[in-house]
């Protein structure tokens, strides 16, 4: 099994305070050298490791879709870099912020931190291949929503992007009026929830069902392909890290191939 490093208190200069990030590097890492790996960096790094030191017992058990896909060969082994959410997580991953609730955007800030400061660590740091191709990021529910954006806004950086009931539906569909055109980059796009998924949250009532499978129908009307975007709608899939684990490791199949 690979290694988890956790950092604490990363420096984030454009935010103003420091962000805890929490490292796998997969065992094929540790025996060959010379070789260099793809990386995938995580939203919501406190839930993704099934590790001591995670801040719930269901989180995403990356580490360990990871390791098991690689010993069956279905792709080749990728370092997982989670970030964890600050004390403001809903302006960490609203783009434009959501009025109803009075939430102000800092994602750009946070973009900022995730391109210029955390990316050239990691290249620096560890045996990574810096390319586009080799970049993903993916994330839940406001994590999946912050995913998409970074893939669209900055196309130069992620090539791939994997949005778990992702929260599309967030400041009026936003993110559909936004996304108006095929991209010139190509991206690979994995997008799933569950076929009938509900959340209440008091305030906030969210049909992520409904929004996820008119958002891929969206992107498919754009002229996104098969080749380029994946949608799974999981009969009784709930809102939950139990649900996205279960999804995980036939995403990362297809999404990291």
């Amino acid at each position: 099994m690979g290694f988890i490093q956790i950092l604490r208190a990363f420096p984030s200069p454009p935010e103003g305070f420091g962000r805890t990030l929490r490292i796998f590097l997969p065992e094929a890492y540790f025996h060959d050298e010379g070789r260099r790996f793809p990386v995938l960096y995580m939203q919501d790094g406190q839930n993704v490791f099934a590790h001591p030191e995670s801040a719930r017992a269901e989180t995403w058990a990356a580490n360990e879709a990871m390791e098991m896909l690689a010993e069956a060969r279905a792709i080749e082994p990728w370092i997982i870099v989670g970030v964890d959410h600050s004390v403001g997580r809903f302006e960490d991953y609203s783009p434009w912020g959501e009025p109803s609730l009075q939430v102000k955007s800092r994602t750009k800030r946070y973009a900022s931190f995730l391109i210029e400061h955390l990316k050239p660590f990691i290249d620096q740091s560890f045996r990574t291949r810096p390319g586009r191709s080799w970049t993903a990021v993916a994330g839940s529910s406001l994590g999946g929503l912050v995913s998409l954006w970074l893939g669209w806004a900055h196309p130069e950086v992620y090539g791939r992007v994997g949005a778990f009931s992702p929260t599309v539906m967030w400041n009026k569909r936003r993110l559909f009026r936004a996304w108006d055109a095929h991209g010139e980059r190509p991206l690979r796009l994995y997008l799933d929830a569950g076929a009938t998924e509900l959340f209440d949250g008091g305030e906030i009532h969210l049909d992520y069902g409904t929004a996820v499978r008119e958002f891929a129908k969206h992107l498919r009307d754009l002229g996104y392909g098969p080749d380029e975007l994946r949608v799974v709608l999981e009969p009784g899939g709930e809102h939950s890290e139990v649900d996205w684990r279960r999804r995980l490791p036939d995403a990362l199949a297809w999404l990291l191939a």
